[in-house]
């Protein structure tokens, strides 16, 4: 069985789909109502009014964080107790969650990102500034490690994982939900800050083309693990190494980038989009020896006989 077979272990009736999507997909669903009815100026208005709490960072990075783990309970619940499934066919077709998988993709994208800052720095540092104060980054660095693997958890569960499976035995091929999640995975981020400072379809196009990326690790190494590791070393470090004040991270970071979100910006969020992203593409591919591309990303997802599958107790 593939990835988005692994739907067929349970039960998959049309209304636990959308309830279970809507209860655990509320937040993503009210984020982006909330920029579609707002105006750029409320936007701007909520973050000053959070600014106006004068909460420690830390504090405010923990309250953004905290719901996911409620969040990615209730979908384990749901998918164990509703749909009758167990989270090792949510995670993969494996016999048992590769853990050696994550750490690579973890330590592939953290090796990147960490390089290629520090080169960025040594070339022009003039509006980075080193704020390193220990107990404000230890404490970060406690809450980053303890929070963020819930938070994408519940994103990867959710959008590669449970949307993709059952979206996918809902139309019989691959090619629609790894599109159509990935679009909704950028529309999820709609309302973080950074879509106002950059713009909307510069930034759509790193979400959606970050959700491409996740999804086709998911589909061609038939399991999550890889894009599990990918986010959480992509959100780490995007919170401990440097923050902006017009990020939806805006933590007790190393360093804090003090320019303005303009055409550099830009460039280092589509740039890897278009070239980073294939490279790190056929890295895995090499290393996990992936084939059959165009099966594994554009093939029909059909019922597997009876006897192959059974609905989980």
């Amino acid at each position: 069985m593939n990835y988005i077979q692994q739907a067929y272990k349970g039960q998959r009736e049309l209304w636990m789909f959308i309830l279970t999507t809507f209860l655990v997909a509320g937040i993503f669903i009210s984020n982006f109502v909330f920029y579609l009815v707002s105006d750029p100026s409320d936007l701007d208005a909520a973050m000053d009014a959070m600014k106006s709490w004068n909460l420690p960072a830390n504090v405010i990075l923990a309250i953004n964080l905290l719901p996911f783990v409620f969040l990615l309970g209730l979908l384990f619940i749901l998918v164990k107790f509703v749909h009758q499934r167990s989270l090792l066919s949510l995670t993969t077709t494996r016999l048992k969650v590769d853990y050696k998988r994550i750490l690579f993709s973890f330590l592939m994208i953290t090796i990147y990102t960490v390089v290629s800052f520090f080169i960025m720095y040594s070339i022009d540092s003039s509006e980075i500034e080193f704020q390193f104060n220990p107990v404000k980054f230890s404490i970060l660095f406690i809450i980053s490690i303890l929070l963020f693997p819930f938070q994408i958890g519940l994103e990867e569960y959710l959008f590669r994982g449970y949307l993709m499976q059952h979206i996918g035995i809902l139309v019989k091929n691959k090619w629609f939900p790894l599109i159509f999640t990935s679009i909704l995975f950028g529309i999820a981020h709609s309302a973080n800050p950074e879509v106002g400072a950059i713009g909307f379809w510069q930034m759509m196009i790193f979400y959606v083309g970050t959700g491409l990326l996740l999804g086709i690790m998911t589909l061609m190494d038939e399991g999550l693990e890889l894009a599990l590791g990918f986010h959480l070393g992509n959100n780490l470090i995007a919170s401990l190494l440097v923050t902006a004040d017009w990020t939806a991270l805006q933590t007790d970071a190393l360093f804090k980038d003090t320019s303005e979100p303009e055409l550099g910006s830009i460039s280092e969020i589509i740039l890897p989009v278009l070239i980073v992203y294939p490279l790190m593409l056929l890295i895995l591919s090499k290393k996990y020896g992936w084939t059959n591309w165009k099966d594994k990303l554009f093939g029909k997802v059909e019922e597997p006989p009876k006897e192959n599958y059974k609905i989980i107790d």
